[in-house]
């Protein structure tokens, strides 16, 4: 069957256009992923139907969802979560899924949802790749602020896909098929961290890793994508989301590389590079192009529901930030961390897909 370019060749439009628009009215304090979803929803199937996701769109879409899960991944640091932010970070979660189990069952009690853990888990999150650049641009990551957000978006982004995978997936029924989901994704990184360790002390490896990496073998850039696939196909395999496998590649890599700045400082750029230069923003608009923009307008009763999963998530984000006062002292960073903390865009357009 011969694949047809048209709607790829649309997405990639839109994928260029979107942040260069941006780029030249500053005054749009937008993210170029909310403009790429309200594209995909002008020009797809709910708007003008001149788009629509085919076999192209969707394989690079899904690579998309994967990659940015990775690069989440790839940006947890884990020799940070200690001592009182560690704490701080898993109190704030603590407070948030607790206050987003009462939310969704409040929602539920109210007819607005149907599957009230679903919902919780889907406002306690935090998209760590959405507030990283954020932070990098202002130069805050190294900040006492910078480092509690970090950690806190970091525990938020690891519980809530892995408490999403695990009892949104379609064989985590029981605590056994859980414990085998588990172990299996366990055994897979332990294999692979005694695989890097045994490599780590071949010099000639090293010096081949080094000679090969800026080369059109770009060799680390082939290897995290293996690292990658494996994860997500093992995840696949046992019926675990996808968005779990390449999570926990990108973590797993995060560990697995501490000296990066000494050997290969441009690595995690070219990653970021190919992510959100091709894959990641045709992602986006695939998600505007699957938005059934009927179903939320078809009645007033549904638009309303908008402003009240907006409160919802503010408080069920924002709110435990006041745990963080006493080590911020600044009441203005406090209310900062707290709408840090609710920016999940991504996690909740991945999720959705999920629950649907």
């Amino acid at each position: 069957m011969e694949l047809a370019f048209v709607n790829l060749l649309a997405v990639a439009l839109i994928a260029f256009t979107a942040p260069l628009v941006l780029g030249l009215a500053p005054a749009l304090r937008l993210p170029a992923v909310v403009l790429e979803l309200v594209a995909g929803i002008a020009v797809g199937p709910s708007g003008l139907g001149w788009v629509e996701v085919d076999g192209p769109v969707e394989v690079l879409a899904l690579l998309g969802l994967a990659l940015l899960l990775f690069l989440a991944g790839l940006e947890v640091e884990f020799a940070r979560l200690r001592g009182r932010l560690l704490r701080l970070a898993l109190a704030s979660f603590a407070a948030s899924f607790a206050l987003g189990i009462a939310v969704g069952y409040g929602l539920q009690a109210g007819g607005l949802v149907r599957s009230p853990v679903f919902v919780a888990v889907v406002l306690a999150a935090t998209s760590l790749g959405v507030i990283i650049p954020v932070l990098k641009d202002a130069g805050l990551t190294s900040s006492p602020f910078g480092r509690l957000v970090i950690a806190a978006a970091s525990i938020a982004d690891v519980a809530t896909i892995l408490l999403l995978s695990l009892l949104f997936s379609e064989r985590s029924a029981s605590a056994a098929s859980t414990a085998i989901l588990l172990g299996g994704l366990a055994l897979l990184g332990a294999a692979v961290a005694a695989s890097f360790a045994l490599a780590k002390r071949s010099m000639r490896l090293g010096e081949t890793l080094l000679r090969l990496q800026d080369t059109t073998a770009q060799i680390r850039v082939r290897g995290a994508f293996l690292l990658l696939v494996a994860f997500v196909a093992v995840a696949q395999r046992l019926g675990l989301e996808v968005i779990l496998g390449a999570f926990v590649a990108g973590a797993l890599l995060s560990v697995l590389d501490p000296d990066r700045e000494m050997t290969h400082p441009r690595f995690r750029a070219k990653l970021e590079a190919a992510g959100f230069g091709i894959f990641i923003p045709v992602f986006f608009v695939a998600s505007g192009l699957r938005f059934d923009l009927d179903a939320l307008t078809a009645s007033a009763s549904t638009l309303a529901r908008v402003p009240v999963f907006l409160l919802a998530l503010l408080v069920v984000r924002a709110l435990p930030a006041l745990l963080y006062r006493a080590y911020l002292v600044d009441d203005r960073l406090t209310v900062v961390a707290g709408l840090l903390q609710a920016t999940s865009l991504p996690f909740i357009v991945a999720s959705t897909q999920i629950g649907l």
